[in-house]
């Protein structure tokens, strides 16, 4: 069973890391949250699960307007040749989520599999405090950038920091 948003609200308590979390209407899209960026400050995110050519996964997160170029991402992040999206029954096997509701939360359901190499762009790891879904699209969990860090350390991944959106990301 994936873990479900009151564990992850636990386990982030057990580490001793401040969040908030507001409840808010389900929201699928960037384009749909719009309005919570208005009510909810700091840096609003997007997440992009991709899978390169030998089976190797990658969740890149990134600020909701970051521009990535799909079609050389891979050398940043070092996957075998061009990427694509992960097919949904993959995205929950692995993260135990459902499209729209993917966050880099999801790896506490990645903690014995260790299939995931979080990337986290450079850009966005500039902006305090940070807004994720806490495994669900209903709400929106602000945390530190150090506290992100510490979390996924905690699930066992030690996220890369790249430059893999905009102007930073050329190759």
């Amino acid at each position: 069973m994936p873990a479900s948003r009151q564990d992850l609200l636990a386990f982030l308590e057990d580490l001793g890391l401040e969040v908030t979390t507001r409840d808010h209407p389900p929201v699928f899209t960037v384009a749909e949250s719009t309005e919570i960026h208005d009510e909810i400050p700091g840096g609003h995110t997007k997440n992009l699960f991709l899978k390169d050519k030998k089976g190797r996964i990658f969740l890149v997160v990134a600020l909701h307007d970051a521009e990535i170029d799909l079609k050389s991402i891979h050398q940043l992040i070092g996957a075998q040749g061009r990427v694509s999206f992960g097919k949904p029954d993959l995205l929950m096997e692995v993260l135990g989520v459902l499209p729209g509701s993917v966050t880099p939360f999801a790896l506490i359901n990645d903690r014995k599999g260790q299939r995931v190499t979080p990337i986290f762009d450079a850009a966005m790891m500039q902006v305090e405090p940070l807004n994720f879904h806490p495994l669900e699209n209903t709400a929106t969990t602000t945390i530190s950038r150090e506290g992100l860090l510490a979390f996924a350390r905690a699930c066992g991944h030690e996220a890369q920091v790249i430059a893999v959106s905009g102007q930073q990301a050329a190759v």
